[in-house]
């Protein structure tokens, strides 16, 4: 097959400096083309869907593996990178049958820690 028609898993680009925060804000402010009241409104809309998706996921548990790849494309979008490679280790977990609980108590974690960032820019 030439390479051209090979499939190629997507990755997405590494921060140019490490974030120290739970969100890559200048990704963020890429993505929303530097509109302070959408990057707002994509936050809080995050937030949300990311606090319904990890409800559903508990609630059924045959499409956590949905939910999950749902939650890392969200994730990636805004920034929110520790919660996409949680979301990705859980899709992982969950198709291997490997350590499945321990992927999802980290993906609560880092969605915990996206939302408490959030929060404080939200307040400001």
């Amino acid at each position: 097959m030439t390479p051209e028609l090979q499939r190629m898993e997507w990755m997405p680009s590494p921060p140019l400096a490490p974030v120290d925060s739970p969100l890559d804000l200048d990704h963020l402010s890429r993505m929303t083309l530097g509109d302070a009241e959408l990057e707002q409104e994509v936050l809080v809309m995050f937030a949300e869907q990311a606090v319904r998706l990890l409800a559903a996921m508990t609630n059924l548990p045959a499409e956590a593996g949905a939910l999950a790849h749902k939650l890392k494309g969200s994730a990636r979008g805004i920034g929110a990178f520790a919660v996409a490679d949680a979301a990705a280790h859980l899709e992982t977990a969950i198709r291997t049958g490997h350590d499945r609980h321990h992927a999802f108590a980290a993906l609560k974690e880092a969605v915990a820690e996206a939302r408490a960032a959030i929060e404080a820019i939200l307040k400001h």
